[in-house]
């Protein structure tokens, strides 16, 4: 009861405070228009933000290749890695003050555009990157940054929130303020056609627990709702042939948008016990993101309609389902025909009492989950893990 208490007594302050949403420009090839964009901001000396498979791969070329055109003169800086920590922060700071950057330009999957928002929020707050976690710690307009995603998954390109690793710690941290919403989201499937088949499915789980979790939220509305059952039947309708034959670009586009779709949805209503468990697991054991979701998300759907949650009833009857019974079924369907490992060897039975605890403390009195969860319901979950009935 307190933590929906809490919950509670944060809601007005939730809604009072405004989230903007970046202007999206949405389309196959639109990162040929990155030029026009920047002269749109006037953007001339943009910092790109991203990673070395980014580079490997070729994506960069297509984006330096109109900005060289333009006598736009980026500056790059390609060191961030899967769960960016602070130090890689701190040297993306340091490589904008040295260049006299006036923008940044993120092109990559969620790590990559968190990086990029935090590194924007530290020059302008001239603050380091530890003393930024929290709610409502920037304050203050950044300067320009436009999002390029290359995965259709984290919604990153929409949210308010910059998801970093405490390596120390072995904790996530997480800065929450609207400011760092990017100016731009350049949604391009194309990008994302050569995305081997294990990322595009654990990506696009990701944006499925959002879309879920978000509809789930005490804070949902109906705008949120909306965005939320478009995204979850997209992806139901899509995410398999993606994954399966990522060059159909309808497939392609559709994920994509799926996944801004679920963005949009869960920066105004937060998250729940999925991301909390599933935040753990990656902090402690170097689970991707989206996969961690996937090991995690039908047991807490599970725990819900074991406890009579009306709002994943009604989800399911809004997706058209008869009970949740249906709605839980489909989406172990979906994960069994993606072959996303589900099982998870590295879990000790020994961690799991600090792991439902750290869980349960994420989410204690921030996340407006549908139904409470104790540490030893949570305690339980991850009992299910040691022996998953997948392989």
């Amino acid at each position: 009861m307190l933590h929906q208490c809490l919950v509670r007594l944060k809601q007005p302050f939730i809604k009072a405070v405004p989230v903007p949403e970046p202007k999206a420009i949405i389309g196959w090839g639109k990162i040929s228009e990155i030029a026009n964009v920047c002269r749109e901001l006037g953007v001339t000396k943009p910092l790109i933000v991203t990673d070395s498979n980014i580079v490997q791969i070729g994506l960069l070329d297509r984006l330096l290749n109109p900005l060289h055109q333009s006598n736009i003169q980026p500056c790059i800086f390609k060191d961030v890695e899967p769960d960016p920590g602070f130090l890689t922060v701190r040297r993306g700071v340091a490589l904008y003050k040295q260049h006299a950057r006036d923008s940044v330009i993120a092109l990559g999957g969620g790590s990559v555009i968190d990086c990029a928002k935090a590194i924007t929020a530290c020059i302008k707050t001239n603050k380091d990157i530890a003393k930024l976690p929290g709610l409502l710690t920037v304050r203050r307009r950044l300067m320009p940054v436009i999002a390029i995603p290359t995965t259709a998954g984290t919604g990153s390109e929409g949210t308010v929130a910059a998801v970093l690793s405490d390596t120390e710690k072995r904790k996530k941290r997480v800065i929450t303020d609207p400011f760092i919403v990017p100016k731009i989201a350049l949604v391009d499937a194309q990008l994302m056609v050569g995305l081997p088949t294990n990322m595009t499915a654990e990506t696009g789980i990701d944006a499925l627990t959002h879309a879920i979790e978000s509809y789930l939220s005490f804070y949902s509305t109906s705008y949120t709702r909306k965005l939320s059952l478009d995204s979850i039947a997209r992806i139901f309708s899509y995410l398999e042939l993606a994954a399966n034959k990522g060059t159909d670009q309808v497939a392609r586009e559709q994920m994509a948008i799926a996944s801004y779709q679920a963005g949009l949805a869960f920066t105004r209503t937060y998250v729940g016990y999925v991301h909390a468990i599933a935040h753990q697991l990656g902090a402690t054991y170097h689970v991707p993101h989206g996969r961690a979701n996937a090991i995690v998300l039908t047991h807490v759907l599970k725990f819900y309609r074991d406890n009579q949650c009306p709002r994943l009833t009604k989800l399911a009857h809004d997706l058209s389902y008869q009970n949740s019974d249906q709605l839980i079924k489909r989406i172990d369907t979906l994960l069994k025909a993606l072959s996303v490992p589900l099982n998870l060897p590295m879990l000790k039975a020994d961690d799991i009492n600090e792991l439902a605890k750290s869980s349960i403390k994420e989410a204690f009195g921030e996340y407006p989950v549908p139904i409470e969860m104790s540490v030893s319901q949570c305690e339980a979950i991850l009992r299910k893990l040691l022996v998953s009935e997948y392989h």
